[in-house]
């Protein structure tokens, strides 16, 4: 298994979109890369903390491949906005790819510039290594399996 980290706005979403694509194993929604220690969500919502609301996944790339990841999160993000997605805005809304394999990288990086193609204003996306990422709180995990009908800016049909 391998593992990459993607923000993409109010992480009940993406998890949710995330968890029924063929390969992806398991999903965990938590903060990521901000300069905090152990926040919770409180503290995270000031804006304060430098997190962003990411999802953790797991995934088999002897069935679905990196880019393809990449291609299924940009499907669902604005990648040119800065600090929102839909109608959540703050800097714990941003967008991002944060890698744990340095190997990953340059694959991020070729997705990225072919990407850029596709739009009009820079992409903004954040494209790190992972630094921290906190779990979050148990409500916050597959939120939208235990709510049906539940918030979120990602179309699920």
């Amino acid at each position: 298994m391998k593992e990459i980290f993607f923000a993409g706005g109010c992480f009940w979403g993406v998890e949710e979109f995330f968890s029924r694509i063929e390969g992806v194993e398991d999903t965990e929604v938590g903060y990521a890369n901000g300069h905090t220690e152990d926040p919770d969500y409180k503290q995270v919502c000031t804006g304060n903390t430098g997190y962003a609301e990411t999802c953790k996944i797991k995934y088999d790339p002897e069935v679905i491949g990196l880019e393809i990841l990449l291609d299924k999160l940009f499907s669902v993000i604005d990648p040119t906005l800065i600090d929102r997605q839909g109608p959540d805005i703050g800097n714990q809304y941003r967008t991002g790819v944060y890698y744990v394999e340095e190997s990953d990288r340059p694959v991020i990086e070729a997705y990225f510039d072919k990407a850029r193609s596709n739009y009009d204003l820079p992409i903004r996306t954040e494209l790190e290594p992972l630094r921290n990422f906190y779990e979050a709180e148990e409500y916050h995990q597959d939120y939208l399996k235990k709510n049906p009908g539940g918030y979120c800016h990602i179309k699920l049909d």
